[in-house]
């Protein structure tokens, strides 16, 4: 944790301000530490030059194995392939000239594909991560831009008014009340703030996908065992997969009906790399403790009963919600 973080950290219980104390140091950089609360006197360790602010296991868990394992296999600069960055800037609509020198907020940043983006952009981003993924995150990404938080987006240990850009991708539908976590992030915002949000799609085709009617049993496996269940699977079952996707006309939806992720066809990775992301993804919609989909018409809500004006939501595979806070929505005063 670097002297600049701590300005921007608040007490995720009362929003109060945080008083670093450090036990060991490397140039500059706390590595192993203590926040106190200066109002109500919570304290909060720096473990690993990471600041934590929510206990080792949670519901969360499943994704800290899951990126420490994949830790590399979905950054572009492991690919070679540019996915993520168009996928980021697709779905923001932002440009990279406008995110070179702001401070970003990454909710739910995983092993920091997004992430990368944004610093490759010149942005400084403050990543945070509900599970021990934010462990891959800061091995990954290794720049004196980037601060990674171990944080609870239902108790955002960060003063938002401090951020231009924030994004939270593939996280919404995997925490307990979606709905609830958007407001978190949106009423802290300050005017002006601009916000991008996805989330799966809430589809008829979900009644069939195996996906939905396996997770109650999949998702009580502990890690290792479902990791060794997937591995098996996959270099099975994806070339069905791909079989059937090759049927004209009804193969790309009839290929849901096997439990596996196939890209092939959608994205352009090497039979090893779709290999690869077929095992990462597959163990990803088998493993979560929650998946709540939500329509489109969900995420307008969202946005609506905010107060939001300014603000589009659209299908692109995922749903995508993203606008600017205008300045007549009030925001939550930080302590």
């Amino acid at each position: 944790m670097r002297a600049e973080l701590a300005p921007v950290l608040c007490c995720p219980a009362c929003r109060g301000a945080l008083r670093v104390t450090s036990r060991e140091e490397r140039a500059g950089e706390v590595i192993e530490g203590e926040l106190t609360c200066a109002a109500c006197g919570r304290r909060h360790p720096v473990h690993g030059s990471i600041p934590r602010f929510v206990p080792p296991a949670n519901y969360a868990s499943s994704f800290g194995f899951q990126w420490n394992r994949f830790r590399a296999t979905q950054l572009d600069s492991r690919s070679g392939v540019e996915i993520s960055k168009e996928r980021f800037f697709r779905q923001t609509g932002w440009r990279p000239e406008d995110l070179a020198g702001s401070w970003v907020l990454d909710v739910g940043c995983g092993a920091g594909r997004f992430a990368e983006v944004a610093l490759e952009a010149g942005a400084n981003v403050v990543a945070l991560d509900y599970s021990s993924a934010v462990e891959a995150c800061r091995a990954n990404l290794a720049s004196g831009h980037l601060h990674v938080i171990q944080g609870d987006i239902f108790e955002l240990p960060v003063l938002s008014e401090r951020f231009d850009f924030v994004y939270c991708f593939g996280v919404l539908q995997h925490t307990p009340d979606p709905a609830g976590a958007f407001r978190v992030i949106g009423e802290r915002l300050k005017a002006g703030t601009r916000l991008a949000v996805d989330i799966y799609p809430n589809l008829v085709r979900n009644l069939f996908w195996p996906k939905y009617w396996l997770r109650p049993i999949t998702k009580r496996l502990s890690a290792e065992r479902l990791f060794a269940i997937v591995n098996w699977m996959v270099p099975r079952l994806l070339p069905v997969s791909s079989a059937i996707g090759r049927i004209p006309l009804i193969g790309r939806q009839l290929r849901y009906l096997v439990p596996v992720m196939n890209y092939s066809g959608v994205l352009p990775l090497s039979a090893e790399q779709l290999c690869e992301w077929a095992a990462l993804d597959t163990f990803d919609m088998f493993a979560a403790a929650h998946d709540h989909p939500r329509s489109v018409q969900d995420v307008e809500e969202w946005f609506r009963s905010l107060g939001w004006i300014d603000y589009e939501v659209f299908r692109t595979g995922v749903v995508v919600g993203r606008g600017t806070k205008p300045a007549m929505v009030s925001t939550i005063r930080e302590a």
